[in-house]
């Protein structure tokens, strides 16, 4: 197992021994091995949506937690493929980056239409399979920041996937109508028996002033994650919080002072936790992301994020350029790292 306060260095009795007051982890829907049972059977999400549910649940070493660790690799088309895949040349092959999903022991791998597809006959048995139906692609110039469709939801339930993945630039112009596409999408999935997982991420100019980037405040975040649930997002993607009071600062929209008061502190854990519950207290399941590869501080950061998931009530990791930018023997050893956050019993629900 992974040493995890010796990775946390300085900050393992900060994050570690830190308890929650905001919203106490009584109120909280929490991950757990009856998590289907005990929360999502209270919606009116069907049998087999519960299956592919279930599915992700009971695959890799997290099995039977109720914990997810994914692997999500859709860069080539938000980043470029030059951009993604120089760095380990061998994800290029679309299989390699099922293999490496495999062999690190993740839940699941999500990925676009052309990867999943090209290789589908081979692995939609072996590992749950998300489908990413839309995309930021960069190669348009000048540069635009929209969410494309890139598939149909039939095309993921026809290769055997057991979710679909969208992406929705919140605070954008263009949200409206991702917001539509998206929710319709979503209501296919459900229909068809496929789980849905949302990046619910924001994009506004506007949120970054005075050198604070508000993309990344706990209240708009939140509020980012409560929209995903609105549109009956099953799984939230979201970056971790690294400030607060977005609303308040920028001047726009509405909140209350009891949020930065008494609902959340400056602790990451805090505002992680005001992010689990905007997911409906947890019923909706919380992912952060793992973030860009910065290279040899990429293990204790991932550790460290996995930690504050854990511990502020969320459901796992969605972790893909810090593991597949890597030498394999790397990025299994980061992937796991991460698993053994959530099977560590000592690490804690705040």
């Amino acid at each position: 197992m992974t040493d995890i306060p010796q990775l946390l260095g300085d900050d393992a009795d900060y994050l570690l021994d830190h308890r929650c007051r905001g919203f106490p982890r009584e109120q909280l829907h929490l991950p757990g091995p009856d998590f289907i049972d005990r929360v999502v059977c209270d919606s009116d999400r069907s049998p087999a949506v519960l299956r592919n549910l279930q599915a992700l649940f009971n695959h890799g070493r997290l099995a039977g937690t109720g914990y997810l660790s994914l692997l999500p690799v859709d860069q080539g088309i938000e980043h470029s493929a030059g951009a993604s895949f120089a760095p380990n040349p061998r994800y290029f092959d679309p299989a390699n980056i099922v293999e490496l999903a495999l062999e690190g022991g993740c839940n699941g791998v999500a990925s676009t239409l052309g990867v999943l597809s090209s290789v589908a006959r081979r692995y939609a048995h072996r590992i749950p399979m998300i489908l990413k139906l839309n995309h930021n692609e960069t190669l348009t110039y000048p540069a635009i920041y929209d969410q494309t469709l890139f598939a149909e939801v039939e095309q993921a339930h026809d290769m055997g996937c057991a979710a679909v993945g969208a992406t929705i630039y919140f605070g954008s112009p263009e949200s409206r109508r991702q917001i539509m596409e998206i929710s319709e999408a979503f209501e296919r999935a459900h229909q068809l028996g496929m789980a849905t997982v949302l990046w619910a991420y924001l994009r506004n100019p506007g949120f970054k002033q005075d050198g604070k980037d508000y993309h990344v405040a706990a209240d708009l975040t939140g509020q980012a994650n409560h929209l995903a649930s609105t549109i009956k997002a099953d799984i939230v993607k979201q970056k971790l919080p690294e400030t607060n009071g977005g609303y308040s600062d920028i001047g726009f929209g509405h909140t209350h002072a009891k949020v930065y008061e008494e609902l959340t502190s400056d602790h990451p854990i805090d505002l992680a936790r005001y992010q689990v519950a905007c997911c409906y207290m947890g019923r909706a399941g919380l992912i952060n992301s793992g973030g860009g590869s910065k290279g040899n501080t990429d293990l204790g950061e991932a550790v460290r994020t996995a930690v504050i998931n854990k511990r502020a009530g969320g459901m796992g990791l969605i972790s893909g350029r810090k593991a597949f930018q890597k030498p394999v023997t790397e990025g299994v050893e980061l992937l796991q790292a991460i698993q053994d956050v959530y099977l560590d019993k000592s690490v804690t629900v705040a």
